[in-house]
């Protein structure tokens, strides 16, 4: 998720709208930031696939979660470096010109975040009776460590800190940009992270050295990601024709719809156990792989007329992502302060529609605030002045 960042502009020959700007790029990430709201809203108050309703009641939330998943948040992975890939190739920046610039755009946020997280959560803890556990990791060092390394701090915020690494790796990703054949090393990639977080599972008695562990391995092999979105990028730039473009659209689709079928044994057992299950076998491969072909299909579409309504809407995708945990607490604490009694069903399509609605209204108003816009990507750092060549207020967060 590359912050304040104009999306791309790119010439008519190489997929740009009228208007210059990459619109199908930008539907892509509104597309995907829906969609990571989607999954974490299909849950009950505790994160489960409402594990106390019968099998039959959980059908709803469990089909809307599969197609939240079309788009979840390894798809923010895969646009984020899709476009980290274009700025290298525009800027050729040195290693650390390149890396610095991430550091300072990804982890100045992501601490402001961190300590907004562990702190804000204290009122669903209140609220639910548990509070207790909230203060004992306010006094945990091992656990701020793990909050600021890691991403502990919320569900959602995993994401910062390894994209972050991932780009420390882009010297391994580059070559993918000449020799598209490349990316196709996502696959064995994915699945030796697969064999080693089972590995380190069954072998790793301790806790802490466990949970780092395995987030090392799963940096290493979402490095695949980066490998496929540089040979994504590298297929980009050199131009798809039309008519080509609209056979890899139709291609994709169908890779979507496969591997979406792949998925649903997971799902179904989730529908029948209320518990969400480790994937395993094909159906690890077709959830992971899903990002991929789902972009595929935008990129496909890079030829179509695009509403420019969604450049204006994805400029607010980094915050809706950022902001989206906070509203579906808020969401569970007035369910339970209230004593509503709803359905699974209603309880994510009411959920869905509120979150979503919330999170868009929060970034927008935050966006308004120069101030704090900057902690959603969408101003400069205050204490750091406006540069002379700062891009218009217009940019784009991915």
């Amino acid at each position: 998720m590359n912050i304040h960042v104009q999306t791309p502009v790119m010439n008519a020959q190489t997929g740009g709208s009228a208007s210059g700007r990459m619109t199908w790029f930008d539907a892509n990430r509104v597309i995907a930031a829906f969609g990571v709201v989607m999954i974490h809203s299909t849950t009950d108050s505790v994160g489960k696939a409402f594990i106390n309703a019968d099998p039959e009641q959980r059908l709803v939330p469990v089909l809307m979660r599969a197609v939240g998943e079309l788009s979840g948040s390894e798809m923010f992975f895969v646009f984020s470096l899709f476009l980290f890939a274009f700025k290298l190739d525009r800027r050729r920046p040195t290693y650390r010109e390149a890396i610095g610039e991430q550091m300072r755009r990804l982890l100045i946020p992501f601490a402001f975040w961190t300590v907004f997280y562990a702190f804000f959560k204290i009122f669903k803890a209140t609220a639910f009776g548990y509070s207790g556990a909230v203060v004992d990791q306010w006094l945990d060092v091992g656990r701020w460590a793990q909050n600021f390394l890691i991403g502990s701090s919320q569900y959602h915020m995993h994401f910062l800190p390894t994209l972050f690494v991932l780009m420390m790796f882009y010297p391994v990703m580059r070559v993918a940009m000449r020799y598209p054949i490349y990316g196709l090393a996502v696959v064995p990639m994915l699945g030796c992270m697969d064999y080693m977080q089972g590995y380190i599972w069954s072998a790793v008695a301790d806790d802490t050295a466990r949970t780092y562990l395995v987030r090392a391995v799963k940096i290493l092999g979402y490095v695949g990601y980066g490998i496929a979105a540089f040979a994504i990028f590298g297929l980009f730039k050199y131009g798809i024709p039309r008519g080509e473009s609209r056979l890899v659209s139709k291609t994709a689709i169908f890779f979507v719809a496969f591997l979406l079928f792949a998925t649903l044994p997971h799902n179904f057992a989730a529908m029948e156990t209320g518990a969400w299950s480790h994937r395993t076998g094909w159906g690890f491969y077709a959830h992971f792989l899903m990002p991929l072909a789902v972009f595929m299909v935008f990129l496909g579409r890079q030829h179509e007329a695009w509403s420019p309504a969604w450049s204006r809407f994805a400029r607010f995708t980094f915050g809706i992502y950022l902001l989206h945990p906070m509203m579906i607490d808020l969401f569970d604490i007035g369910v339970y302060g209230l004593g509503l009694t709803l359905t699974p069903a209603a309880t994510v399509i009411f959920k869905v529609i509120l979150v979503s609605a919330g999170a868009y209204g929060a970034a927008y108003g935050l966006s308004k605030l120069p101030a704090l816009a900057w902690t959603i990507g969408l101003g400069p750092l205050p204490w750091a002045g406006k540069p002379a060549h700062a891009a218009p207020a217009t940019k784009a967060a991915t």
